[in-house]
């Protein structure tokens, strides 16, 4: 009986040892998991802004191309407005205030 009782008792001594290696293993993997997902996330972000390091330039130098291109076509065209008001200015002032006056009697 003495016999029984000492091996129940160390029975339950070794299931409350692997047990607690068994949480502590699960609490390392843990631990090592999230270590690891912010070793991942640290790299993609150090990649990510590396890109943007490298890619700026180059967005920058297209936007700049874009910009003069618009700015080039807007001269254009207030060009041909200055010049139709040149030509035509007088006679649109005329025709403006000749339709208000006469609107007004």
């Amino acid at each position: 009986m003495q016999n029984l009782l000492k091996q129940i008792i160390e029975m339950d001594q070794k299931a409350r040892e692997i047990t607690e290696s068994a949480q502590q293993a699960k609490a390392d993997s843990v631990k090592e998991i999230a270590q690891r997902k912010e070793e991942i996330r640290s790299s993609y972000l150090e990649k990510a802004r590396a890109r943007i390091a490298e890619n700026e330039p180059l967005e920058r130098a297209a936007a700049e191309k874009e910009w003069q291109e618009k700015n080039s076509k807007n001269e254009i065209l207030l060009k041909k407005i200055n010049d139709l008001y040149a030509v035509n200015g007088d006679r649109w002032v005329k025709e403006i205030t000749e339709r208000i006056i006469g609107g007004l009697s």
